[in-house]
């Protein structure tokens, strides 16, 4: 069993109608880490809609670093609700100053023509890799002391990466990473806590895939990378007590940013999301 479950980050507290506050988690990076901020904002949307509205998109920016010490405010804003989507926008609050926006669009569940042009890549299955923990728990002694009494709240999210990189070293490779994941712990058959906890876990390893053919370890003291927007479309149920596959790539970086885009397909080679992420990528010379 873990130390913390994923499902207590999206127990927010609701403050007064529109208005709920988040718990943070303290992973031990610089600032609050992004996919944070992403689940609880979606989170927040979802609690002001009706039962039978699903979220199928989203698309944000985030504005200023956030304080991992600090809950986080979320103010939602009905933009619309017509008889089949329902439009909100979130505006995530620290210390008085908006530090994420976050627009989500969401529909009842209907019927339609279907087709998938995505085939889901061939990879070993996740049984026969690592977990990622296990790397970082092996090599405990050279990792920051925030990221070793952070690394608790790494637990919750079982990462297994196919061919990892070394994170300490770095390794000139395509700009391509294959990743499984699953909860630990099995949460509640609720669609909508699994869809925010997707995007939690949506921002583990996503822009340092644009570092890979540049051979820069993410752990590189000179490193900054920070996101600016990210958006995500949900096609299928997310069903995250069951192990998914996350296939990044990064078509480009240049101008001191970089972009990523992902599919999330089931073990039936089903697409249940597609992702995309900008961020800024700076490497200070030493």
């Amino acid at each position: 069993m873990s130390e913390v479950k994923m499902s207590s980050l999206f127990e927010l507290e609701s403050i007064e109608k529109g208005l709920f506050r988040g718990q943070s988690w303290d992973l031990g990076f610089r600032a609050l880490f992004g996919g944070q901020v992403l689940g609880q904002a979606l989170a927040a949307a979802h609690n002001t809609v009706e039962d039978d509205r699903v979220v199928h998109s989203f698309h944000t920016y985030f504005l200023l670093p956030g304080d991992a010490k600090k809950p986080v405010v979320y103010d939602v804003e009905v933009v619309r609700d017509g008889r089949s989507f329902s439009a909100r926008r979130v505006k995530a609050i620290q210390d008085g100053r908006n530090i994420f926006y976050m627009t989500a669009s969401f529909q009842t569940v209907e019927g339609g023509m279907t087709h998938q042009y995505a085939d889901m890549p061939d990879v070993p299955d996740p049984e026969s890799l690592d977990s990622d923990i296990t790397f970082y728990e092996k090599n405990y002694d050279k990792l920051s002391t925030s990221m070793q009494e952070a690394l608790s709240y790494h637990k919750p999210i079982d990462i297994r990466t196919v061919d990892a990189a070394n994170s300490f070293k770095g390794q000139a490779r395509e700009p391509v990473r294959h990743v499984w994941l699953k909860v630990r712990d099995e949460m509640d058959d609720n669609l909508g806590l699994h869809q925010a906890t997707l995007a939690y876990a949506s921002d583990y390893h996503f822009l340092s895939t644009a570092l890979q053919p540049h051979g820069i370890a993410v752990s590189d003291k000179g490193l900054r990378m920070a996101t600016i927007d990210h958006a995500m479309w949900f096609h299928r149920p997310v069903n995250l007590n069951d192990w998914l596959l996350y296939a990044m790539d990064s078509p480009f970086s240049g101008n001191s940013r970089g972009i990523v885009k992902g599919q999330i397909f089931n073990r039936a080679g089903e697409l249940i999301a597609t992702t995309m992420q900008e961020g800024m990528i700076r490497k200070k010379d030493k």
